[in-house]
């Protein structure tokens, strides 16, 4: 029992150890990181901090990742990473945009090319816009259009919402190439071949693919959305991490949409996008119309069903109960509420403006004893007569022809286009963008028809990001804390966690066998073999088994003495003494035969 004890004390001691371990651990990362803010501000602070640090070791040092701009290795049409520090090669808008207001018409927010506010990778910059509740527009040129043919296409860029996203996008267009593109009057109406990546106004968080299909009958653009992904997006939106987005399109119409090279969304561009590709072949005819006689009731009232003579239509819903009986002790002199005798007229009461005041109506005390106070009323039952207002019984319509609907007529706008792959070629890539959020990163723009160079461009890129990212993850303690503090309930979660082994461990551990008696009564259930019910009645037995074994060796021993006796005086006796039977003189010596002696 007492190694039981010990042990459970052990389990719990080394349980409540490894918790105010980890709680510990946490504290002393969080004072290092203040340390490190002070450290910064004041030299002299730091020198001791230094000292204390290299007397008192620290949580090991985390991982560092040394960033690399990457570098396109096969053929690309537009690579961009930002890492030169500039905006070389990029153009603002200088335009405004039509419809609104002149104060917020230009496209006049900020951007900057700077590393990340929090960023994990030193020398690793890209595209910040700066500027809240503004409209900004930059684009820049291909190397070459991209034109639709026989090989695929890859688009994929990097998007943080350092600051999380309240209202805005972060996607990105494809201008479609054009005599007429100028860069510095790219705004919203600028033709484009594509717009794809994240947006996000409320609780609607979208993952934009639209493209702009051209009738081959009539010339015009139509914009075509893909479906709506079944992922939930909301994470990509609130964790304030860097995410790789990917389109990729294939000769053969279908498409893949990934984040973080992971497929959220695909389809094929015949099928799943909205408007459909191709119209109907045939449409109703606008100039069909609904004859007057056309019949669409499937059923009608009875026109030969009769009132019965006995329906009484007047008769009311509810009656009063005949059978009520007012109960005993009813007040019906008494009112049911009364003016409250102790309620006083304000001093600022004034009864020109605001009439004549009168006390406030409270329960009538006298009534709280009694059944009911003010005049007896029977109440109300449902009337077993009532019918209501009679209507004929509904019968199938005769006439009945059925849902009247147009006939059909050839399409004349019908066409078929089975290549929507063959979009219109594009030679600029551009961000036309309205937020209320700032400071949204991007970076490592990648545009390319070959997807082992855009895995590779993104593994020198976005794979960094990651790894560094990942290196500086805090511990688990510090991961559970966190999210306890942003979701309390994980409190209640943790408690549990932690109680439940616990008490398992001291039940396991605390409880038991009392005693070897329990022991041997539990054997004993086992078997068959007869036990006493009573320890005292056992013992009991047990003495008097002893005491008759004991009585009977002096019987057998006084027994065996006496025939001797008898056998060594037979000769002297007389017929008379030989008459009488030695067992009765057994009998007559032994001890339970023999009276007790009168004192």
């Amino acid at each position: 029992m007492e190694l039981k004890m010990r042990l459970c004390v052990a389990l719990l001691s080394l349980s409540l150890c490894l918790g105010l371990m980890g709680h510990v651990r946490a504290q002393e990362e969080a004072e290092d990181v203040e340390m490190d803010v002070e450290d910064a501000i004041d030299d002299m602070q730091e020198e001791d901090v230094e000292e204390e640090e290299e007397k008192a070791p620290g949580p090991p040092p985390v991982p560092t990742v040394t960033y690399r701009a990457p570098e396109p290795m096969g053929e690309h049409f537009f690579a961009e990473s930002f890492d030169k520090g500039t905006l070389q090669g990029w153009v603002l808008s200088q335009a405004k945009k039509d419809g609104i207001d002149e104060e917020i018409a230009k496209y006049d927010g900020q951007w900057e090319v700077e590393e990340m506010k929090d960023t994990k990778l030193p020398g690793d910059k890209g595209l910040v816009l700066k500027s809240r509740a503004k409209h900004h527009a930059i684009s820049a040129l291909l190397l070459r259009p991209f034109t639709f043919d026989t090989k695929p296409l890859i688009v994929q860029y990097e998007v943080n919402f350092q600051t999380g996203i309240d209202c805005g996008g972060a996607y990105i267009k494809l201008l479609s190439q054009s005599p007429d593109l100028d860069l510095e009057e790219f705004v919203d109406k600028t033709p484009y071949t594509i717009m794809f990546g994240p947006d996000k106004c409320g609780e609607d968080y979208k993952l934009h693919f639209i493209f702009r299909h051209k009738n081959p009958k009539t010339g015009e653009f139509e914009e075509k959305h893909a479906k709506k992904p079944d992922t939930d997006l909301r994470t990509y939106y609130t964790d304030k991490k860097t995410h790789l987005y990917t389109l990729v399109l294939n000769p053969d119409n279908s498409f893949e949409i990934l984040i973080d090279q992971t497929v959220v969304n695909s389809g094929s561009l015949l099928s799943d996008m909205t408007p459909p590709i191709n119209p109907p072949a045939e449409i109703e005819d606008p100039d069909d119309h609904k004859p007057e006689d056309w019949d669409e009731r499937p059923k009608i009232q009875d026109p030969d069903a009769v009132k019965p003579e006995d329906w009484d239509e007047d008769a009311p819903a509810k009656i009063a109960d005949e059978d009520a009986v007012k109960p005993d002790g009813w007040l019906d002199e008494e009112p049911e509420y009364i003016s409250d005798p102790d309620a006083l007229k304000p001093e600022d009461w004034d009864e020109d403006m605001d009439g004549e005041w009168e006390a406030p109506q409270i329960p009538n005390p006298v009534c709280e004893t009694a059944p009911g106070c003010g005049p007896w009323e029977r109440p109300m039952i449902d009337n077993p007569n009532y019918k209501g207002k009679w209507k004929p019984p509904m019968i199938d319509n005769p006439n009945y022809q059925g849902v009247w609907k147009p006939r059909k007529i050839p399409n004349p706008d019908f066409f078929e286009d089975l290549h929507p792959f063959r979009m219109t070629p594009f030679s600029a890539v551009g961000l036309e963008l309205w937020s209320m959020s700032s400071d949204i990163f991007f970076d490592n723009f990648f545009v390319t028809s070959d997807r082992t160079v855009a895995e590779r461009w993104a593994a020198d890129g976005w794979g960094l990001k990651k790894a560094a990212e990942g290196a500086a993850e805090p511990g688990l303690v510090n991961q559970m804390i966190t999210a306890a503090e942003e979701r309390p309930w994980l409190w209640v979660v943790y408690v549990l966690t932690v109680a439940l082994p616990l008490v398992l461990i001291i039940v396991f551990c605390c409880t038991g066998k009392k005693s070897s008696e329990s022991t041997s009564a539990a054997e004993y259930k086992k078997t068959d073999a007869p036990q006493p019910d009573v320890k005292e009645e056992a013992e009991e037995e047990e003495e008097e088994a002893k005491e008759e074994e004991s009585e009977a060796k002096k019987s057998e021993e006084e027994e065996s003495s006496g025939e001797a006796e008898e056998a060594a005086g037979s000769d002297s006796k007389d017929s008379g003494d030989a008459s009488e039977k030695p067992e009765d003189d057994i009998l007559r010596r032994s001890p339970r035969n023999r009276k007790p002696r009168k004192d």
